[in-house]
């Protein structure tokens, strides 16, 4: 008989037939009870068709869903340091920014970035730059930032980080061409530098990096090797320059108290003359005064009193000696000037006036008459007779 003979007989025999079954969908509750088997053979309890292994797989596959879904939930949770933010993806696209601490995720369908928003960081820009003046210099300058926008930092720019380093490396040689050279290396690096992180801002404004500027470094710039050695006299003498200027401006600062003081002092000086001045005059007029009744009384002997006094006083201040010795007197003396000086000062008087009368007057006319006899006496014999002092 062949394969494919019509007929009860041959329907165990065609491959291609269907065994003589009905074609059609195949039942639901087979189809539950073939994967009820297949759980419970992996468990190690493959069931049978009786109702008591039917629970038994039932209840293994509850199971293995709650703990897989126990599993998938503890996988979620996930710490944000103190100095950080978590940027959430959910299925690739912007969700949520978190704050530091404890937090939960959907495993496989969020995907969290943290990022560090406190921590400076720093990225620098170096190399041969031409000046305004046409001169090769060597500078370096360092920018120092931190991240205040994580999401703007992740996303906005492929990487933040490279493209703030092309920043400042193009400001950098904007500014270093329109300088000279002696501001790169000496007197204009405070205004590189300013004119430089200005020029950084405007340039990042617009690109939202989600950074902020702290703060440039200007690193000392170099010269060629070649013209190295000039350039250090040059920057020395600058450096000389300066000192002179700070030594010059403390001598200023000392100088003036000490000018003020004198000053001061000079002042305070002359007002003490002045003083002085204006009492004794008034002193004098005072004496003019007391003498005024004795002269109208008796003029003569207050003249040849306010004479003698006038001399006295003029002769005090005339340190000399006066030395008369005979004629052909061939004998060295020994002239004690400083004696003679004391002795002079020691005779120095003051007269009152209220105790001069006619008598004091006479009195001081034979003293007088009495040391002139006496002068020439000594005068033949030789003598020396001191006439003043200082």
């Amino acid at each position: 008989m062949a394969w494919n003979e019509p007929g009860n007989g041959g329907k165990d025999r065609d491959p291609w037939g269907n065994n003589g079954k009905q074609q059609g969908p195949p039942d639901l509750d087979q189809v539950i009870r073939n994967l009820r088997n297949k759980f419970g053979g992996v468990l190690g309890k493959r069931s049978s068709d009786s109702g008591n292994g039917g629970d038994l797989g039932s209840f293994a596959v509850v199971i293995a869903l709650v703990v897989a879904l126990v599993v998938w939930v503890v996988s979620g949770f996930y710490t944000i340091g103190e100095a950080q933010r978590g940027v959430v993806l959910r299925f690739g696209n912007y969700y949520q920014t978190v704050e530091p601490g404890l937090s939960w995720k959907a495993t496989f369908i969020d995907r969290v970035f943290p990022v560090d928003v406190e921590s400076v960081r720093s990225q620098p820009a170096s190399g041969f730059m031409l000046t305004e003046d046409e001169n090769l210099v060597r500078v370096e300058m360092e920018v120092q930032y931190r991240v205040i926008e994580p999401r703007d930092y992740l996303f906005n720019v492929t990487n933040a980080d490279d493209s703030l380093h092309q920043a400042l490396d193009s400001a950098l040689r904007f500014v270093v061409g329109h300088s000279t050279m002696d501001d790169v290396l000496t007197t204009g690096r405070d205004g590189v530098r300013q004119a430089t992180r200005e020029l950084l801002e405007n340039i990042i404004e617009p690109y939202d990096l989600g950074l902020s500027i702290v703060d440039l470094n200007f690193l000392p710039a170099r010269p060629p090797e070649e013209v190295k050695d000039a350039f250090d006299d040059a920057i020395a003498a600058q450096e000389d320059e300066q000192r002179f200027i700070r030594e010059a401006e403390a001598y200023d600062r000392e100088i003036r108290p000490k000018a003020r003081g004198q000053a001061k002092r000079l002042l305070q000086e002359a007002e003490g003359y002045k003083e002085q001045i204006a009492l004794r005059a008034e002193g004098e007029v005072a004496r003019f005064r007391q003498l005024l009744p004795q002269y109208q009384q008796q003029p003569d002997l207050m003249r040849q009193r306010i004479y003698l006094e006038t001399m006295e006083e003029i002769y005090s201040k005339v340190n000399k000696v006066i030395v008369d010795t005979p004629e052909g007197s061939s004998n060295l003396m020994y002239l004690p000037l400083d004696k003679l000086v004391e002795q002079n000062a020691s005779r120095k008087t003051v007269v009152d006036p209220n105790i001069i009368t006619s008598d004091y007057i006479n009195g001081l006319q034979k003293q007088a008459g009495s040391d002139s006899g006496q002068t020439r006496a000594g005068n033949e014999q030789g003598t020396i007779r001191p006439t003043g002092r200082n």
